[in-house]
């Protein structure tokens, strides 16, 4: 078939039109799982306020659900026509509340919070999930590594003690079967604080994985497990 001049002009501006879709479909290799100990956050920011719903439990909370790359890059904001829908996540908002809540301040509802996360990292993951499944994910994530548990069975707990940097990690591997990534922040004592652990999660994200590559974190050899 002789295809005309106005034929190829009209392929051409439905190829330019569907090109920008194909861009923002980008694929990744894997996720990072970031949970976060609230203690240590207070500490770090030297401020942090508790949301509206009350002081969150004494757990580690989400802080997100980030596609990388194996070269230790990552994309981020890749959708500018998508938008985080509340209605979408209504009946998750109870869950959240307790598993991600923000400690952000002016002391908040999380929205916010969920709305940032979203836009910049969940937006990169929409070939695989939408927005409700990217949530649910993370929720379910948080559940099956279950880090309080893991730690606390270990005899490591959140008292103002200090614990080898060796023995978390060692005590979240027999959790997940993975080794993860441990980030530390230094308190205004200049002690070395669990501040967020990295787990290495699947495209799908539903399973956990090794870790083609671990976040750099300094951390001291032993670190503080603070109160919340």
């Amino acid at each position: 078939m002789k295809l005309t001049s106005g034929s190829i002009v009209i392929i051409n501006l439905l190829a330019l039109q569907y090109f920008p879709v194909l861009c923002l479909s980008q694929d990744f290799d894997f996720f990072y799982f970031v949970l976060q100990w609230p203690g240590s956050y207070c500490d770090t920011k030297q401020r942090c306020c508790y949301p509206k719903t009350g002081k969150p439990s004494a757990d580690f909370g989400i802080h997100g659900l980030w596609p990388n790359y194996n070269d230790g890059g990552y994309p981020s904001n890749c959708d500018p026509d998508s938008r985080f829908d509340k209605s979408e996540i209504s009946s998750l908002i109870g869950k959240l509340e307790k598993e991600w809540p923000t400690l952000s301040c002016p002391s908040n509802d999380g929205v916010k919070f969920w709305t940032h996360e979203w836009l910049k990292h969940g937006t990169c993951s929409e070939s695989e999930l939408d927005q409700r499944e990217y949530f649910e994910a993370a929720l379910q994530l948080k559940q099956k590594a279950n880090l309080l548990q893991a730690l606390t069975s270990a005899g490591i707990k959140p008292n103002d003690e200090f614990y080898e940097l060796e023995e978390i990690e060692d005590a979240i591997r027999q959790a997940v079967g993975f080794t993860p990534g441990i980030e530390c922040n230094v308190d205004s004592s200049r002690n070395s604080q669990l501040y967020q652990v990295y787990l290495c999660v699947d495209t799908s994200g539903s399973d956990f994985i090794k870790c083609p590559l671990l976040p750099r974190a300094k951390c001291g050899s032993r670190i503080q497990f603070p109160k919340f």
